[in-house]
């Protein structure tokens, strides 16, 4: 098995983490190359992503069409979806060499050449005001905003932008798309879950769009942006244990958790 280590190069020590993964993962005998984040290359049959979210969604993203599996190794702040944290990567050679994981298929979307497998959010080119938006899906016209903005989400990106502005969480092997207005002015816009293979179109009456590809990739002043399922789906890795998605919205969202009383 070949192994891409891949770090974010803007957290603090970062290669230090780095070096203590490649020991880690050569004594158990799998070969592993340290991959630069901004230059990642194909070639790889697993890869370990160190970082945030953020690291997560870059790498996933380009090996979703080799579909390569990708584990996260979170050093970053929340790591919602990374499955090892710092403490852990000690096991990390067994739990690869001896296949001690499951890997769970993620659906993504497509605008154009961008893909994302949390969200695409649509705003408007100005940026700074809210705007007048028309939304169709499968070329008929299904409602009108005036919002901040509109999200369009996957169920792995529901707990991200989207559960910030109000939409609800939905379980990751949904094949469905969720779409959020952001601060609509009306109390009748609510989010709305759609199948999968619709096809979304946001136009806007009164200026040219921009939208952000899981916040990373950025499409300016356009017309219209048309939302897709993607070509592929990334292919999240997590060590087996207790580690399902309900586990980690109470470890890590607080879901279901009582507020503690300061008293």
């Amino acid at each position: 098995m070949k192994i891409a280590v891949i770090g974010n190069p803007k957290i603090k020590n970062i290669q230090d983490v780095i070096n203590n993964i490649i020991s880690v993962l050569n004594k158990s005998g799998l070969e592993c190359n340290n991959v630069n984040l901004d230059k990642l290359e194909s070639g790889y049959d697993f890869v370990c992503a160190i970082g945030g979210d953020g690291t997560i969604l870059k790498t996933s993203r380009f090996y979703a069409k080799f579909s390569t599996p990708v584990m996260g190794i979170n050093v970053g702040r929340l790591g919602f979806l990374s499955s090892i944290t710092p403490e852990e990567i000690e096991q990390l050679g067994e739990i690869i060499s001896k296949r001690q994981y499951v890997t769970e298929d993620r659906t993504m979307l497509k605008s154009g050449k961008f893909q994302a497998l949390n969200d695409i959010v649509v705003k408007g080119h100005s940026n700074i005001r809210s705007s007048k938006f028309n939304l169709y899906i499968n070329e008929k016209l299904i409602c009108k905003y005036v919002a901040d903005g509109i999200i369009v989400s996957t169920p792995t990106g529901s707990t991200a932008y989207g559960l910030s502005a109000g939409g609800p969480i939905i379980h990751p092997s949904l094949e469905t798309m969720l779409i959020v207005p952001i601060c609509a002015h009306t109390m009748t816009a609510r989010p709305l879950v759609v199948p999968i293979t619709e096809k979304i179109t946001i136009k806007s009456e009164d200026e040219l769009l921009d939208a952000s590809s899981d916040r990373q990739e950025r499409i300016t002043a356009e017309k219209e942006i048309v939302i897709e399922q993607a070509d592929y789906k990334a292919k999240l890795v997590f060590p087996n244990g207790d580690n399902n998605f309900y586990s980690i919205l109470k470890t890590k969202l607080y879901w279901g958790v009582s507020p503690v009383s300061e008293n």
